[in-house]
């Protein structure tokens, strides 16, 4: 009887130890301050009172400290129109009209962006390594990158839409 009681005190243990793993890398995280990209000169430079200026408050808190807007509020979910994706803080060309799809998760979604428009970092501000999407000129969260999605690359480009502004063709 004495020994029957292990595998079940494994489950608990293992779960805690999980959570102190993932609470002990949260102070690292936020160290980062929640800043966009990891830290590098990018062609678009600006002060936060400049990007403050330029952006609105939601753009700000999305591309400047790498917030996230709620799913389903961004009119560019439902963009159609052939045309260009771009960086509402630089006005980077991000997305081809031809490479967004609907992945039903309420971002604009994509499946490829174009050649150099977007950088890559990693992303631990929910205690796990993620893929964060940044644009290349500036330096701004987009959202994030994930390996579910269609053909031909497999990849779902999970943008925030307050990040990006749209230039019909």
């Amino acid at each position: 009887m004495a020994g029957s009681c292990n595998k079940t005190a494994l489950l608990p243990r293992r779960r805690l130890l999980g959570w102190l793993a993932v609470g002990a890398s949260l102070p690292l995280a936020a160290a980062c301050g929640g800043k966009t990209a990891e830290a590098k000169d990018f062609p678009v430079t600006l002060s936060d009172a400049q990007w403050r200026k330029r952006l609105t408050k939601g753009q700000f808190h999305i591309l400047r400290e790498a917030g996230t807007e709620r799913p389903y509020t961004s009119p560019l979910n439902k963009e159609k129109r052939k045309g260009t994706f771009l960086c509402a803080g630089c006005d980077n060309e991000l997305f081809a009209s031809s490479t967004k799809y609907d992945s039903g998760t309420g971002w604009p979604s994509f499946w490829k962006p174009l050649s150099g428009a977007v950088g890559t970092s990693t992303d631990f501000k929910l205690g796990y390594p993620r893929t964060e999407v940044h644009c290349a000129d500036c330096g701004g969260h987009l959202g994030h990158v994930f390996n579910d999605g269609p053909k031909p690359t497999g990849k779902r480009y999970c943008m925030n839409g307050l990040a990006m502004t749209f230039r019909p063709a």
